[in-house]
């Protein structure tokens, strides 16, 4: 490293700092605190969830489960329930093990090392390093999507940061940078500043402690950093769900194979990887099904959407007043009252909401 970089990455360090002790006046329930369990589960959270989404599913959590022994005896419905809306559900899947694994194996004490932590499911370089930072101050340094902003405008980095070039590089230059002694200071002054100041869109640049050697603001060029990789275009997916209603019953299935919404539940229903005409719904597998739950399709409902990372999902709902009690494998009748007390993917969970079925049950 030659003395020009060294100067410009101790410039950056000192400088950020600076800005937090005397303008980071940003504040959050999580923020300061050394509860291990705490810090994971607002950690787990906040995975690919805006931190304004996370805030009130993180209170829910603390509240209702103050301890990882309180989660993990906690039923995995409930706790699919309380994460119902925050998407990700592998997320909840893997909370609710790790919750399992330290509270039975490790006596509910949270480990306190870099390498146990990142052993735990769900937990990946990332978060393992906020965890240890943040708990027990260990070296590791934290980068997610605020702190490679900041690297990238800074530094001028236009390596993209979705390739494994760009997430090494970046990863290499924020352990050069850390604080090894103030880690957990450090790491969270970096996240705050990419949240409050070197923000996605409109930064405030003008203001900025950093901007005299900044790379991107020296260029006027904030908006091209960081830099990624072409999108991927999103794969259509067609839901056409029936809801067979008998007497005061509904038939749902939990979803188990390796898929989106993965233990939650849904209604039956037919999958199309185009758009649904009812020449296709008439066609042979299709009209067996239909002619188990008894019903026929004269018209197809509007269609409701909702956007995944990679998926979009378009989803119906047809009504069906069942005249007998069918079985279907995977399966089950559950009452109308307690159809809100289990966890379902946010398109259905919504539709549930403009229904009155309490007045059915």
């Amino acid at each position: 490293m030659d003395v020009k970089e060294k100067s410009v990455q101790l410039f950056f360090v000192s400088a950020l700092m600076d800005w937090n002790q005397n303008q980071n006046d940003r504040s959050m329930p999580w923020k300061g605190i050394k509860d291990p369990y705490k810090i994971w589960l607002s950690e787990i959270i906040l995975q690919q969830t805006r931190v304004e989404q996370g805030l009130d599913y993180y209170n829910k959590f603390v509240k209702k489960y103050p301890t990882i022994n309180d989660l993990a005896s906690a039923s995995e419905n409930e706790v699919f329930k309380n994460w119902e809306g925050l998407g990700y559900y592998s997320r909840c899947k893997n909370l609710i093990a790790t919750a399992k694994f330290i509270s039975n194996e490790k006596f509910g004490v949270f480990p306190n090392t870099y390498e146990e932590i990142l052993g735990l499911k769900g937990v990946g370089p990332y978060t393992a390093a906020a965890i240890s930072s943040f708990a027990f101050n260990l070296p590791h340094a934290v980068v997610d999507g605020n702190v490679m902003r900041v690297l990238t405008r800074f530094f001028g980095i236009d390596t993209p940061i979705d390739s494994t070039e760009g997430r090494f590089l970046l990863n290499e230059l924020a352990q050069k940078l850390l604080d090894k002694k103030k880690a957990n200071t450090y790491n969270q002054a970096i996240m705050d500043f990419g949240a409050m100041v070197c923000k996605p869109k409109q930064p405030n640049c003008k203001t900025c402690l950093l901007s005299p050697k900044c790379h991107s603001f020296n260029f006027s060029t904030p908006d091209e950093f960081p830099k990624k990789s072409k999108a991927k275009a999103k794969s259509n997916r067609w839901f056409i769900y029936f809801v067979p209603v008998y007497k005061s019953k509904v038939l749902v299935g939990k979803r188990q194979q390796k898929d989106i919404w993965e233990n939650l539940y849904e209604f039956p229903k037919i999958e199309l990887n185009e758009l649904p005409s009812l020449a296709v719904l008439k066609k042979s597998e299709n009209a067996v099904f239909l002619k188990k739950l008894g019903t026929t399709i004269s018209e197809i409902p509007k269609f409701h959407i909702q956007l995944l990372t990679h998926q979009k999902i378009h989803a119906c709902f047809i009504d069906v007043e069942l005249k007998k009690e069918i079985q279907l494998e995977c399966f089950e009748y559950v009452d109308l009252k307690n159809l809100k007390k289990l966890p379902f993917p946010k398109i259905i969970a919504a539709f549930i909401q403009t229904k009155n079925f309490q007045k059915q049950a």
